[in-house]
C-alpha cells in the first residue's frame, strides 16, 4: 500500500491516521505493515468497506485532506471498485533484511554461485534473459528514471520495475528518490560475474 510523499511527514506526526482507497478488493490486511519510501512504516489496525455518505469532513482530515470535497476527489468512482476506510499507526522504521545483503561488497565464491542460480531462474521466465543487461544498465545510469530506463531496453515500464524489485529483493540494486542504483553487493556481483566470464574457457 503506497502513500503519495506529501502524506509522509504528517504520518510520521501522527496527524494523518487513515486512508480512503477505491479496490475491486482490498489490498492491506489488518496488522499488515507498509513502508513509506522516505523511512518509517505503518501499521493496519482495520480495513473495512465503507458508503460514501459514511466519509465526513472529520474521517477526510484525518486522512491528510482540507475537507470531504478533497477526499473524495482522490477517490474517484471506478466500474466494480470498493470504498474502503484503512485506519493504521506509525511504528517507526523496520528492519529492512534486503539493506544488511546490500551492503555486502564481498562475495565468497558460494556468494557468488547462488546469486549466479537464482538470476538463471529469473531469466527463464516470460521475460527472456535480462538480468545482467538491466543490472549493468542501472551500473551506468545511476538515478536514471524507471521509464527511460524501461525504454533503453525496449521494455514497458511497470514490468520492468516490477522486475528491478526482484533484483532488489537479492540485494543487487537500491531505489533512489529517482530511479536507481547498484548496491554494493551488486556491483561486486559484476565484477566477480565479469571476472568468471573472461576466465572461462
Amino acid at each position: 500500500m503506497l502513500f503519495s510523499s506529501k502524506f509522509h511527514e504528517p504520518i510520521r506526526r501522527g496527524e494523518v491516521t487513515l486512508t480512503v482507497r477505491r479496490w475491486l478488493r482490498p489490498q492491506a490486511r489488518v496488522a499488515g505493515r507498509y513502508r513509506l519510501h522516505t523511512g518509517g512504516a505503518i501499521e493496519v489496525s482495520e480495513v473495512r468497506e465503507v458508503a460514501e455518505t459514511a466519509l465526513t469532513a472529520s474521517l477526510a482530515r484525518r486522512a491528510g485532506f482540507a475537507s470531504r470535497e478533497a477526499l473524495m476527489a482522490d477517490v474517484p468512482s471506478r466500474a466494480g471498485a470498493g470504498l474502503y476506510l484503512v485506519t493504521f499507526r506509525y511504528i517507526g522504521d523496520l528492519a529492512d533484511p534486503r539493506k544488511a545483503l546490500a551492503s555486502e561488497g564481498v562475495l565468497s565464491e558460494a556468494d557468488h554461485a547462488e546469486l549466479t542460480r537464482r538470476l538463471h531462474r529469473m531469466d527463464a521466465g516470460r521475460s527472456g534473459v535480462w538480468t545482467r543487461e538491466t543490472l549493468r544498465l542501472i551500473g551506468q545510469c545511476e538515478g536514471v528514471r524507471a521509464a527511460d530506463l524501461a525504454a533503453r531496453l525496449g521494455r514497458e515500464t511497470l514490468p520492468f520495475k516490477a522486475d528491478v524489485r526482484r533484483l532488489k529483493a537479492l540485494g543487487l540494486t537500491e531505489s533512489l528518490e529517482v530511479g536507481y542504483r547498484l548496491s554494493a553487493r551488486g556491483r561486486a556481483y559484476l565484477e566477480r560475474d565479469s571476472t568468471v566470464t573472461r576466465s572461462s574457457p
